[in-house]
């Protein structure tokens, strides 16, 4: 069930009904999940479900939903799967022949693809980029990207990341970086690759930032 990037008014009717119907929910930090029901006034128990336990606790999730119990899956914020926990559980529901829903919701990325002004007819969703190993190959497998590519990327890593991509695609390559999405200090910056790095070296950013860079014409 998708959560709000930002903006708490962003949630769905839906959603809250079925927040407070189910049996449990699973979250990926309680604390930060627990200031979302708190303002929506859901009392539902809440259980942590993260990247560190989700492989040992998906059977007794399974077990619980067998039994006929009902619950909602919840990230820090946007969909449960896209670059945050939940395939697991989804994965092992279906292998259990347990009804799956999605809602509909929040995705960072569609916001960010929209607002930077790039062909989005085509578009490929690239996530976070590895840290270290892998990361110089999964670059390398974008230059020949003729679509629209999306990345996750932390505030630290920024421009490093922005440097990499310059080297890899060239300077004049058009990228946008879309930062904060629906929260107060939203902002989008448009510019080649080289504009882009220059300005968060010299601007560091905060907050969540989400790349967008067009395809090799």
């Amino acid at each position: 069930m998708p959560t709000p990037v930002g903006n708490l008014e962003d949630m769905t009717f839906r959603a809250i009904r079925i927040l407070k119907e189910v049996d449990f929910i699973l979250a990926e930090d309680t604390r930060t999940s627990g200031k979302l029901l708190k303002h929506y006034n859901i009392n539902t128990k809440m259980y942590a479900h993260h990247k560190f336990n989700e492989h040992t606790s998906v059977n007794k999730i399974a077990e619980r939903l067998l039994s006929g119990e009902k619950a909602a899956l919840i990230s820090d914020a946007g969909t449960p799967a896209i670059s945050d926990p939940g395939f697991l559980a989804v994965r092992k529901c279906i292998e259990e022949g347990i009804t799956v829903e999605c809602l509909p919701g929040p995705t960072a990325f569609v916001p960010a693809l929209v607002a930077a002004g790039l062909p989005n007819d085509r578009f490929c969703f690239e996530g976070f980029l590895p840290v270290k190993k892998g990361r110089k190959t999964r670059i390398e497998a974008l230059i020949s990207e003729t679509r629209t590519f999306v990345l996750y990327e932390s505030p630290h890593r920024l421009a490093k990341t922005l440097g990499q991509l310059k080297e890899a695609l060239g300077s004049d390559r058009q990228a946008a970086v879309c930062r904060e999405i629906s929260k107060i200090h939203e902002e989008v910056i448009r510019g080649s690759l080289e504009e882009l790095q220059t300005h968060y070296t010299n601007n560091p950013p905060k907050g969540e930032i989400v790349i967008v860079v067009s395809g090799k014409k």
